[in-house]
């Protein structure tokens, strides 16, 4: 029987250096979805990848799937995995959906990263019924955690944190010559938290002129070219690097160089990229101040411990929300019981009144005939509300043994259409249907 399974590692389980080794985006991460879904086994299938994490959501037999999607690319992940199944892994997506798992508590990023990573499953088509339920929970739940807690009342982003660390380096930003190495998500927020602390010379480069430019319109900023790179590197005091490059852009050789022509006065280098685009070796150097994202880890453990309370709080509404998630699940797993109770109901008191009618002849008009097709229809409806109701609360208290006791006890199979029944049509459009009747 299949079930959820969620594998991963994040910034909590593995160093940065174990990151990058999995992280994918773009066209190569679409290719690893269909990779997965083509797995015998796997029936649907997500990938959440970040700076910070990488997650493989399967409905599977086994969570075999997502740890060889790891292992095939990086083997000495096997010891930074954890692996979650059934309502732990809900309980975790949900949690990692409210931002409650980030590095940085209460951050909005996140929320946009998993609709992008379920965005591109459907668009994929490895995302089903199930994952699509899952995400859309997932959704409510960061949305009730973020109007019902303070959670998210003074968060930060891992690039306002970065920029933060900046200023307790260099003191007043102000004058300050500050370059921002990519214009992507990273590079706009790291922009917009370098204009809340007062910098005013802010220069923007990337690959693509148009979006250096684009940045540098919407914050004050002034766009360079990509050829001008180790000029910039010069004339930077801070340089923050966020490409989506799968290598480093800044070695210790252009370190080198650039500190030899700034006659080694302080440089801090930010790398928020993952793969990491600044080698780690620079820090090495004299004067040269680099940081990753595992160096930021450490800076936000007081933002953390502030909003304790208020996570409490979070992981409540959390929890609140994994056993509604597995109630409603339960419940829509009578459907199929219930639809067949009802169309087996229905054919016998709709054979009977046909019985009847024949048996009287020409006796009765049109009319005649609707009432007594409608009589039957109301003796099944009364007959069946009190055991359809007891059925689907069974159900959504968790109690699977009932429905399965009604479906014995009748003799009837909720897998199989009646005779004559459109195939596409739903056992919840037919229950729901009945409902109203």
């Amino acid at each position: 029987m299949k079930g959820i399974f969620l594998v991963g590692l994040s910034h909590h389980s593995a160093s940065i250096a174990v990151r990058e080794q999995v992280a994918l985006e773009g066209e190569v991460l679409k290719a690893a979805l269909a990779g997965l879904r083509s797995t015998q086994d796997v029936q649907e299938a997500m990938v959440i990848s970040t700076c910070n994490r990488v997650e493989v959501l399967v409905l599977a037999e086994s969570a075999e799937p997502a740890r060889r999607f790891f292992l095939d690319r990086a083997p000495d992940a096997d010891g930074h995995l954890y692996e979650f199944h059934g309502s732990q892994a809900v309980r975790h997506l949900f949690r990692v959906a409210a931002s409650l798992d980030s590095m940085v508590v209460g951050e909005q990023q996140i929320l946009g990263q998993v609709k992008e990573a379920y965005g591109l499953a459907s668009s994929a088509a490895t995302a089903g019924s199930f994952i699509s339920r899952l995400c859309n929970r997932a959704f409510a739940t960061a949305k009730r955690v973020r109007s019902e807690t303070d959670v998210g009342r003074g968060a930060s982003s891992v690039s306002q944190v970065a920029v933060e660390l900046v200023e307790k380096i260099f003191g007043d930003l102000k004058g300050r010559s500050i370059l921002l190495v990519g214009a992507g998500k990273m590079g706009a927020l790291s922009a917009k938290a370098l204009a809340s602390l007062g910098a005013d010379r802010v220069l923007v480069t990337n690959r693509s002129r148009e979006r250096a430019v684009a940045l540098a319109d919407q914050t004050g900023g002034h766009a360079r070219d990509w050829s001008e790179l180790s000029k910039l590197l010069i004339e930077a005091d801070v340089v923050i690097v966020s490409t989506g490059a799968p290598h480093f852009v800044i070695t210790p050789e252009i370190a080198h160089a650039t500190m030899k022509a700034r006659r080694h006065r302080s440089a801090c280098y930010i790398d928020l990229a993952v793969p990491r685009n600044v080698d780690p070796r620079c820090a090495d150097l004299d004067s040269v101040f680099a940081y990753d994202m595992d160096d930021l880890q450490k800076v936000v453990h007081a933002t953390r411990s502030a909003r304790a309370e208020e996570a409490i709080r979070a992981e409540a509404i959390v929890e609140a929300e994994v056993m509604a998630f597995f109630a409603e699940r339960e419940a829509r797993a009578a459907l199929p019981v219930l639809a067949a109770l009802r169309r087996r109901a229905e054919e016998i008191a709709l054979g009977e009144a046909e019985r009847t009618l024949a048996q009287l002849g020409g006796k009765l008009d049109e009319k005649g005939r609707r009432s007594v097709e409608a009589m039957a229809r109301a003796i099944v409806n009364k007959l069946l509300h009190g055991p359809t109701a007891r059925l689907k609360e069974a159900a959504s208290s968790g109690d699977s043994t009932l429905p399965g006791a009604a479906a014995e006890l009748f003799g009837i199979d909720g897998d199989q259409p009646a005779k004559g029944e459109e195939p596409g049509r739903s056992s919840a459009a037919i229950v729901a249907l009945s409902d109203k009747r």
